[in-house]
């Protein structure tokens, strides 16, 4: 279906061809959770579902804009980036506003966009509509954008234009991906690593809890200024330390009495998560799934009791994996409080697995179990 039909409409929206068509994946992130504000690594990929655009410059100011998923138009100026009444439309505003600001100069576009990333399932659509307008910007108004440019005009446009105050794995994800590998980015500097993920016997699982519990925001918010609270205390003891990537498990066996209980524990699974990042990827370089798939079920402990970000429906997947042969490592994935559980499952095993979490989730919690399974891919590129 995509990006075929992406291309049709356009054909019989503007009776045209478009210039180009460009395809802007979608994310995982299978290690390496809450890390990204506390200056450690992360380890996503890019996926093969995705957000696909096709689009044609102007040789006017005009934004012809088509929504193709919702059905949905509208039109905007290149020179008056003011939000809109379409929420949708923000991210492509959002972009057009970020690439004025670099004080970059080109004219108005068409545009049909839409996809099969699923909606709210934790695996940034907002990051590939916005990935995929900067990379089709750049390209057919010739910006001299570099790779790390346009997933930095991406961010901005989240963050100042939407107002969603995000970290810059989901945009870079979305962008640097490569088939059959995962991104061991650096959240100090930005500094990033491949690492092969080699599956030829497994698949990546995603299994959709269908629900998001309303804390998420809010608490996400408190968990920055805890952490910002655990490094203060940490720091006032080790002067040395300047990030999160200077603290050892004994500084924070020595700063433990200085720190609520709470405190500490955020602290203690932040030491832990940024450690985990670094022996899973020396795992995977000796293509060691199993260690691999302990750190995840371990990350997800930590997610659970230290840094309380998980929900029952989250931990009862997790759960339900553990005595499972056919299961690597599974673990919630995202920011918390609903969303999916990302799980590294033997290709022979697959439907079974899928039968008995589906049963089991409807008896626990009279709910259908969603689960989308993905492959690794590269980043965005042209169709």
């Amino acid at each position: 279906m995509y990006p075929e039909s992406i291309i049709k409409k356009f054909v019989d929206t503007f009776s045209a061809e478009p210039a180009i068509t460009v395809r802007a994946p979608g994310r995982i992130n299978l290690i390496g959770e809450h890390t990204d504000y506390n200056d450690g690594y992360v380890l996503p990929a890019s996926i093969d579902k995705a957000i696909y655009f096709a689009i044609s410059p102007r040789t006017d100011n005009e934004c012809h804009a088509v929504a193709f998923d919702l059905d949905s138009s509208t039109v905007f100026s290149v020179n008056n980036p003011v939000a809109s009444e379409h929420s949708w439309c923000n991210y492509l505003i959002g972009v057009v506003d970020e690439l004025q600001k670099a004080g970059k100069k080109f004219g108005g576009f068409n545009v049909v966009f839409g996809g099969d990333i699923p909606l709210g399932a934790g695996v940034s659509s907002s990051a590939a509509v916005e990935t995929g307008l900067s990379f089709a910007l750049n390209h057919i108004y010739n910006l001299g954008l570099s790779t790390l440019q346009m997933v930095q005009v991406s961010k901005a446009a989240e963050n100042n234009f939407v107002g969603v105050n995000c970290g810059i794995m989901d945009q870079f994800a979305s962008m640097f991906g490569k088939k059959d590998s995962v991104i061991r980015l650096d959240c100090r500097d930005l500094s990033f690593e491949y690492f092969p993920i080699a599956l030829p016997d497994h698949v990546v699982v995603l299994c959709n809890t269908g629900v998001k519990h309303s804390l998420g925001d809010s608490e996400y918010n408190t968990r920055r200024l805890e952490c910002e609270e655990a490094l203060r205390t940490l720091a006032s003891i080790f002067p040395e330390i300047g990030s999160w990537r200077d603290v050892t498990f004994e500084m924070l066996a020595e700063a433990e009495p200085l720190m609520t209980e709470v405190v500490y524990r955020r602290a203690k699974y932040v030491v832990g998560e940024i450690e985990r990042v670094v022996v899973a990827c020396e795992a995977l370089l000796q293509n060691d799934l199993g260690t691999f798939g302990r750190k995840m079920y371990e990350t997800h402990r930590g997610l659970q009791h230290d840094y309380e970000v998980s929900c029952p429906e989250l931990d009862f997947l997790v759960e339900q994996t553990r005595e499972n042969m056919a299961v690597i490592g599974s673990r919630m994935m995202g920011g918390g409080f609903g969303g999916c559980t990302v799980n590294i499952v033997e290709k022979s095993q697959l439907d079974s697995f899928i039968a008995g979490l589906t049963e089991a989730y409807r008896k626990e919690f009279n709910r259908e179990l969603v689960y989308y399974v993905v492959a690794l891919t590269n980043g965005t590129e042209i169709v």
